[in-house]
């Protein structure tokens, strides 16, 4: 059996290398990839990707060569000292090579999300920085437009809003929009505060505007205080569910490598084991998605 899956391989390498031209294999691989990847990627993550390679946080091909070795050879080893058997160490490590494409995923959500909040931040404070001279909600949008300081997407959001504004005659229409885009708590407070205040009268608005101010700040620092939270949480989390799967060495410790062998002969332990490392795995992958996911959000 081992020997007609290196023959299926070394026909798979020279089929590739026949059709390639030539081509560095290693080359063609990554655009074959990157190729299905354009095709059949939903558009909004088309745009979380490439402003995650604009930021310079994309990984690189080698990058990804690399954690396919990590993945694999973890997998492996693991699965193997498991159940002893070389097939079923393949397939794991071939599962686990398969959500590398998720966890990329996850973790450019992760910079997206991060880039948006910062861009959030710098929206909100600087909008009151301009209403205190300007004392008018469009202006304030202009000012900030035009400083330089946001970058797209909600640069482009920002100049929907002030064109929505000059179109309707009022900024009802355009404070729905933007908080319906960005619906953080922070952007909801202080457009309902310049809506009240443009329809009330700008009269005494200082004090109001520089307590917004001050409740931005606090929020600010409590996501950044629990980004900093999850990366240790992460290293710990990662430490303990790979310590879990050695657990299976204790029980061969305590047994003897004999008895083991002899254990792995009844389906029903097999069966056992099997649902200890997808159980795991479970356990491993729910902790990657709560530490890429809603970062940013208060």
């Amino acid at each position: 059996m081992i020997e007609l899956i290196l023959l299926i391989g070394l026909a798979v390498f020279a089929l590739t290398y026949r059709f390639n031209n030539g081509e560095n294999i290693y080359k063609f691989f990554v655009n074959s990839v990157s190729t299905v990847y354009d095709k059949y990627a939903p558009y909004s993550f088309k745009e979380v990707r490439a402003k995650t390679k604009e930021l310079g946080q994309e990984y690189t091909p080698r990058q990804y060569l690399t954690q396919v070795i990590i993945f694999a050879a973890v997998a492996g080893g693991i699965s193997y000292l498991y159940f002893y058997n070389i097939i079923v160490a393949v397939i794991y490590a071939s599962v686990a090579v398969a959500f590398i494409p998720y966890l990329a995923y996850l973790r450019c959500q992760k910079v997206y999300s991060e880039f948006i909040f910062e861009q959030i931040q710098i929206y909100t404070t600087n909008v009151i920085m301009e209403f205190n001279t300007t004392q008018s909600f469009v202006k304030s949008l202009e000012g900030v437009r035009d400083s330089g300081i946001l970058e797209d997407p909600v640069l482009a959001d920002v100049k929907t809003m002030i064109d929505m504004s000059y179109q309707n005659g009022t900024i009802d229409e355009s404070i729905v929009f933007f908080n319906e885009k960005y619906p953080y708590y922070m952007v909801k407070n202080m457009n309902q505060l310049f809506l009240q205040i443009t329809k009330e009268g700008a009269k005494d608005s200082g004090q109001a505007l520089e307590n917004m101010s001050m409740d931005i700040d606090a929020l600010v620092e409590g996501v950044y205080r629990d980004q900093i939270d999850r990366k240790e949480f992460h290293k710990r989390f990662i430490t303990f569910g790979l310590a879990l799967f050695l657990l299976v060495m204790a029980m061969q410790f305590l047994l003897g490598t004999d008895s083991y062998l002899e254990l792995l002969d009844m389906w029903y332990v097999q069966l056992i084991l099997h649902a200890i490392i997808i159980i795991n795995a479970f356990f491993l992958v729910s902790g990657e998605k709560f530490y890429y996911e809603d970062v940013g959000v208060e």
